[in-house]
């Protein structure tokens, strides 16, 4: 009966990443807005954001360790999502490059270079903010 839940969770767990990840990401196209307003991202999907911004406002230097702990928020904000339909893709027409920037920071050759991608990082969330509450 262990093993039937398991697999039950498995599958469902499966299947919503699927649902989060299936679509294309729209490389380069705009984010709207939505009838000029912000597009309201779920509420337990929120946290996830939230944290990683404070991450990144407590920088310290360790970008291997910031690049780690955003990577882990990213991958919990992707499970949690239940959103749909044009919202949906609105979030992850910033999602997407966001993760590359984070993908980026974790390659960063050194702490100069971390400096930069952070900017990058810092630019990401204010685009966010602009299309997202």
């Amino acid at each position: 009966m262990k093993k039937f839940f398991l697999m039950l969770f498995v599958v469902a767990f499966s299947l919503n990443f699927v649902q989060c990840t299936k679509h294309s990401h729209n490389d380069g196209e705009p984010i709207e807005l939505n009838a000029g307003e912000k597009w309201k991202v779920n509420e337990e999907m929120k946290p996830f954001v939230i944290t990683s911004e404070e991450m990144l406002q407590d920088y310290d230097g360790d970008y291997a360790l910031l690049a780690q702990n955003l990577k882990d928020q990213n991958a919990k904000l992707i499970k949690s999502c239940t959103m749909e339909g044009k919202s949906h893709d609105e979030l992850h027409k910033w999602l997407h490059p966001h993760m590359e920037i984070v993908k980026e920071l974790e390659n960063a050759p050194d702490a100069a270079q971390a400096d930069k991608v952070v900017k990058k990082l810092e630019g990401s969330f204010q685009t966010y903010h602009t299309y997202f509450e």
